[in-house]
């Protein structure tokens, strides 16, 4: 059966705080739903100082979607590496795993906004260097033991659920984070589709003696929303979704290679790429996807469309797919 996901990254531009909780609780009981009818993972991610209010702590949504779930993953793509303090880092995942019975999945990587690390007053230039040292702590930390970090003795606790550790992979589009992923031994995760950097991660495994795996992004994974009319639904909110492409196209300068990459400038350009799909459940289910992607509070989306979307998902798609 395909993986199926549920992403929330909590975008609404000019929210209140009333407006704001109320869909961070829509989330959250979306989530409830998802895992009772089987979904298989919550997508989540940080980014900071957004005007439009995007998700700036994944780990603490994760947290409270694991006390409000009973098998579903949570999978936080991607944490900014060099902005947390490795220590700190360390706890907080562990207690997340303790909590999950082992369902969180972390995929660190670096980011590609100065202006987050500005907020942080972190040195853009250090960003490899913090991003080394980060996943060296976590991997130490976990083993309970005492270790040498900045030139004093330290020990973590409690040690995590998972054995030998949460499941924590390299995340980025570079040569930099396949090595970086393939000396420490840890699973890589391209943020794109990426063969030719797959194969570079695997020579380097085999240059350091370690061993790894993959998680790529088919060659083809869009984000899906569900409607019973998608003429109707891309003329009455394909605004959100052309908010959030706009939002991700001025962060990504030319280097930056991403799943999510659209030139739209307008709602009828953004419906022609295909990088966002409005399908009906018939029509979601010839996709014939490796993964099956919702984002149903996309730009900040209206939350009774949002349930409109995971309601026709899981009633008449899911079951479905489950049979075949």
């Amino acid at each position: 059966m395909p993986a199926t996901v549920v992403r929330f990254n909590l975008v609404e531009p000019d929210a209140t705080p009333a407006s704001l909780s109320a869909r961070y609780k829509a989330a959250l009981e979306m989530a409830t739903y998802a895992d009772d009818r089987g979904m298989t993972t919550v997508q989540t991610e940080e980014h900071h100082g957004v005007a439009n209010n995007w998700l700036p702590s994944p780990f603490a949504f994760a947290g409270a979607v694991f006390g409000a779930t009973r098998r579903i993953a949570v999978t936080v793509s991607a944490i900014i590496g060099p902005l947390h303090d490795p220590l700190r880092l360390a706890e907080d995942i562990a207690v997340l795993d303790l909590l999950s019975g082992g369902r969180l999945i972390t995929v660190a990587g670096i980011g590609y906004r100065p202006e987050e690390y500005a907020l942080f007053d972190v040195e853009w230039k250090r960003r490899g260097r913090l991003q080394d040292e980060l996943l060296e702590t976590l991997l130490k930390a976990w083993t309970g033991e005492e270790f040498e970090y900045r030139g004093r003795t330290v020990r973590v606790t409690p040690r995590p659920f998972s054995d030998p550790h949460p499941l924590l992979l390299v995340g980025g589009s570079s040569r930099a984070a396949a090595r970086r992923a393939a000396r420490l031994g840890l699973p890589f995760f391209p943020s794109a589709h990426l063969p030719e950097l797959e194969a570079y991660y695997k020579e380097r495994l085999v240059e350091y003696g370690t061993q790894g795996w993959t998680m790529m992004p088919s060659a083809v994974t869009p984000l899906l929303h569900l409607a019973e009319d998608p003429d109707r639904a891309w003329a009455d909110h394909g605004e959100h979704f052309l908010h959030e492409a706009r939002t991700y196209a001025s962060w990504q300068s030319s280097d930056i290679r991403s799943a999510v990459r659209s030139a739209a400038t307008t709602v009828d350009e953004l419906r022609a790429e295909g990088v966002y799909r409005i399908v009906t459940p018939d029509e979601c289910l010839s996709e014939g996807l490796d993964s099956y992607v919702l984002h149903p509070l996309s730009g900040g989306m209206p939350l009774d469309e949002g349930w409109r979307s995971m309601h026709l998902f899981c009633e008449n798609v899911l079951p479905r797919l489950k049979g075949r």
